[in-house]
């Protein structure tokens, strides 16, 4: 039987987590599956599509990293990485192919449900086709290249421009640095993680009532930034 907001698989090969986050999982709408290996996780995921999959990187039989590859070649399920790996080279390898979301264990069902409903939301503004984007306050029209602000354009450079379009685009979603550089400056540049700080540190006058705290473009700690979509 489906819950209301279809299903969720999560694949750890810990059975305490399963049973932690089934429940709760339950409790806001998911029809819950669970896998405890990768090869598992791919059939399961092939047999019956899942709205939102989250994934352990620590599995017995692949690297979870894998496994996010695999799903890549045929889905775009929203990933969410649930991982005690802390590593911010394993967090930007597992967001450059393709992972949504990077979560440390141990984590809150609260704040782990309010990034589901992040990357659902995101997932929905990406493959709808919507010609706006609009939070709180900001409102892209991507045809006309216009942003506004309280109603007021914001005459952003080209490149000030792209950086937001690649945000808006994955709204709720981290994007790492070099999605960023290659999106803005193309796959042949020098251009590296400063550029982007710099770049960001522009649109952040632009666009933040108070850029030192900022409430649109939000730091993920060396790996990139996310455009909040959520309230």
């Amino acid at each position: 039987m489906t819950g209301s907001l279809g299903r969720l698989l999560i694949v750890d090969d810990e059975p305490q987590i399963v049973r932690a986050l089934t429940p709760a999982m339950a409790a806001a709408g998911f029809a819950v599956t669970a896998a405890e290996d990768g090869e598992h996780a791919l059939a399961q995921l092939a047999s019956e599509p899942s709205e939102v999959v989250i994934l352990d990187l620590g599995l017995p039989d692949m690297d979870g990293k894998e496994v996010i590859q695999r799903i890549r070649e045929w889905s775009d399920a929203p990933i969410i990485v649930l991982s005690a790996r802390d590593l911010e080279a394993e967090k930007i390898a597992a967001l450059d192919l393709g992972a949504d979301d990077f979560v440390n264990k141990p984590v809150g069902v609260g704040e782990l449900l309010a990034r589901i409903r992040a990357v659902m939301r995101g997932r929905e503004r990406r493959f709808s086709a919507q010609p706006k984007f609009q939070f709180g306050e900001l409102e892209i029209n991507f045809p006309a290249r216009r942003v506004m602000i309280q109603g007021d354009e914001v005459r952003l450079t080209p490149r000030e421009y792209q950086l937001l379009r690649i945000l808006a685009s994955h709204a709720g979603q981290v994007v790492t640095h070099r999605q960023i550089i290659t999106a803005v400056w193309g796959t042949d540049t020098n251009a590296d993680a400063q550029f982007v700080r710099v770049l960001m540190a522009q649109l952040r006058q632009k666009l933040e009532a108070d850029p030192s705290s900022p409430e649109l473009l939000m730091t993920e700690p060396g790996i990139g930034y996310r455009l909040r979509c959520e309230e």
